[in-house]
């Protein structure tokens, strides 16, 4: 069975078997690695294609560079990236800059994160969360 992984880089859709998604895959157009080890940036219009192309979950952080338990969570959530990967994609939504996403997604506190599984919405967390608990939430919400 494949699976259809997003690239972090170039945003090309790959298809990749899913038992070689340990094996350090990289991107068929960019020739990059389709996993980073640390969280993704994104636009509204690269989110979309993570969102609908990934079939991998997407664990978001929608976040702002003004609130303080979003600064003071960044370490955690990039430590997280490392230990999820590659059985999901840990990626960064700018609510200063990505206005439109906020809204859509009724983000009202920062830092919230939220689950997306095959482009569904399946949990979602409001708040400040270490390593650990983050790695074991997003865990247990993706099953």
């Amino acid at each position: 069975m494949s699976l259809h992984i997003v690239c972090p880089h170039c945003h090309a859709t790959n298809r990749v078997p899913a038992d070689r998604l340990t094996a350090s895959p990289k991107c068929g157009a960019c020739h990059q690695a389709l996993f980073i080890a640390q969280p993704v940036e994104l636009t509204e219009q690269h989110f979309n294609r993570h969102l609908s192309h990934n079939d991998i979950p997407l664990l978001v952080d929608f976040w702002a560079p003004w609130c303080g338990p979003c600064r003071m969570m960044a370490p955690a959530f990039a430590k997280a990236a490392a230990a999820l990967e590659p059985r999901m994609r840990l990626v960064k939504i700018n609510t200063e800059d990505e206005q439109g996403l906020a809204a859509r997604y009724n983000i009202r506190s920062i830092p919230t994160l939220a689950v997306f599984k095959g482009s569904r919405e399946i949990a979602r967390q409001s708040g400040a969360m270490g390593e650990q608990d983050l790695v074991r939430w997003a865990q247990a919400a993706s099953q």
